[in-house]
């Protein structure tokens, strides 16, 4: 033989001890695809929660299927919106399946009282 046993027999196995060394790419590659995957997603679709929550009558939204519409009312009991996709042509569409809101609508420049401000009455005064 061209190996002698003694030095065959002096070879042993790594001891059964853990090691962190071993963990640490693992490690290394969870917190990379947390920064570089997981988070971004996450923050992605809190603003999306916040866009459909702020969708209103008269904001021109698109669906996932891509219809394009101006939301003529909001029922806010069943979580869905009547869409008007052409003249005449009213569509009722789940919320959750809104991807974009094209052109928002400016809320109504009022008070509480349902009055409009001082200046924003001179300046119709003058027209």
């Amino acid at each position: 033989m061209l190996i002698s046993p003694a030095y065959a027999q002096a070879a042993g196995g790594a001891g059964g001890g853990f090691d962190l060394m071993a963990f640490l790419p693992l490690i290394l590659i969870f917190v990379v695809f947390y920064f570089l995957l997981i988070r971004p997603q996450q923050k992605r679709v809190k603003e999306h929660k916040e866009m459909l929550s702020k969708v209103r009558r008269n904001d021109v939204i698109v669906t996932n299927g891509g219809l394009v519409g101006t939301v003529t009312k909001v029922i806010e009991d069943k979580d869905e919106l009547l869409v008007e996709i052409a003249d005449g042509v009213k569509v009722r569409v789940v919320r959750s399946m809104i991807t974009d809101v094209r052109a928002k609508t400016e809320p109504a420049n009022t008070d509480a009282a349902g009055k409009k401000p001082a200046s924003d009455e001179k300046k119709e005064e003058k027209k």
